[in-house]
């Protein structure tokens, strides 16, 4: 028989077993195998990390954007559907989701029958019409995001905790705003002003500790008080954790499933690989950071203590498919670097900005 070919079946002989169930089976798994490989099944949202991206953070839209600003809904709505059959360019997240696809692959190969896997939904307040151009888009770039929330104009942050969403992408610094107000890790991200080749089989991400994996309890400290106080609060407190800031649950996901890697003996071949990139100063106040990862039983595979060095250019080396920072001087010096940045508006650093956009929303009432 060549390879490839179909078993030949024959007729039972006498006495022998009459029932067609075993030759349905053999013949379903047979033509199964022919067919094209089927998608995954999506997982159950509370067993999953779930991860919502808006349609701005995952595609390039500026074009649309720009005719729904000038031109209004009914125009952007005219021009989607006129232009659903060509799919949009990647967005910033893109790279991002793809990692995060990689590592299911690899999940699913081995635990099949596990939930526990990334969970990417695409929540948009564009109208119904345009999913049409998200979806052939998704379908384009061959993306598994079966889950969709549009909402026509409305803001999509009371759904996100119905997705039992665990990380929040949008463009939109204001619905991110809304969903850190709400208790959801969330983050706007930013497009690198250059491209950079980042690992398609590796998710790397990045994290700022204070304001962002930690509360903001010692930038308080600095900006009430000057470096030398932080420093003398750090060591009087270095066996004190600290409180946890929004995307600490995150990082909590991320181990979880790092250490399922480990369990099959690939710590040394995880898919996953985090990283601390702080300001602190490793000597002076590093040792609290280390010690409160350790009290929530978590850690970073590499910790950088840069003290007060700028980011960049240690982001260019590890080349993460995403970093979050609660200072947008470090997001745009990670930008300018090539890396994929995020702003966590969370903290006493984000006081002023609030206040400037409270007093322009005032103005233009």
């Amino acid at each position: 028989m060549e390879p490839g070919q179909p078993r030949e079946v024959r007729e039972p002989g006498p006495g022998a077993e009459t029932s067609a169930a075993p030759r349905w089976e053999e013949a379903k798994t047979f033509y199964d195998n022919l067919s094209p490989k089927k998608k995954p099944k999506s997982p159950k949202p509370q067993n999953a990390v779930t991860i919502a991206v808006s349609s701005r953070a995952l595609f390039r839209m500026d074009e649309e954007q720009r005719i729904y600003t000038e031109q209004g809904v009914e125009e952007y709505v005219r021009y989607q559907l006129e232009h659903e059959n060509e799919p949009f360019s990647p967005g910033p997240a893109f790279p991002f989701v793809k990692a995060l696809e990689a590592v299911n692959k690899r999940l699913r190969e081995l635990y099949p029958d596990s939930e526990d896997v990334f969970d990417i939904v695409l929540m948009t307040n564009n109208h119904a019409q345009v999913g049409v151009r998200l979806i052939n888009s998704i379908n384009h770039y061959d993306l598994f995001i079966e889950r969709f929330c549009m909402t026509g104009g409305n803001s999509p942050i009371c759904y996100l905790k119905a997705y039992h969403t665990n990380l929040y992408l949008s463009a939109d610094a204001e619905k991110v705003r809304e969903a850190i107000d709400e208790g959801i890790a969330a983050a706007t991200i930013f497009s690198p002003s250059r491209d950079v080749v980042v690992s398609q089989s590796q998710l790397r991400v990045a994290f700022d500790g204070d304001a962002v994996l930690f509360s903001d309890e010692s930038e308080r400290i600095v900006k009430a008080h000057g470096l030398d106080r932080f420093f003398e609060h750090e060591k009087a407190h270095e066996n004190k954790p600290l409180a946890q800031g929004p995307l600490k649950g995150f990082l909590e996901a991320l181990g979880r499933l790092q250490k399922k890697f480990y369990s099959k003996g690939l710590r040394l071949e995880c898919p996953i690989r985090t990283y601390l990139v702080t300001a602190r100063s490793a000597a002076s106040s590093g040792a609290r950071a280390l010690k409160t990862l350790r009290s929530w039983g978590l850690e970073t595979d590499e910790a950088l203590f840069l003290a007060g060095a700028p980011k960049g250019p240690l982001l260019e080396k590890i080349r993460p498919h995403i970093f979050f920072d609660d200072q947008m001087f470090h997001v745009a010096g990670a930008q300018e670097m090539g890396t994929v940045a995020a702003h966590v508006p969370y903290g006493v650093a984000q006081t002023p900005r609030r206040a400037a956009a409270a007093k322009q929303t005032l103005g233009s009432q």
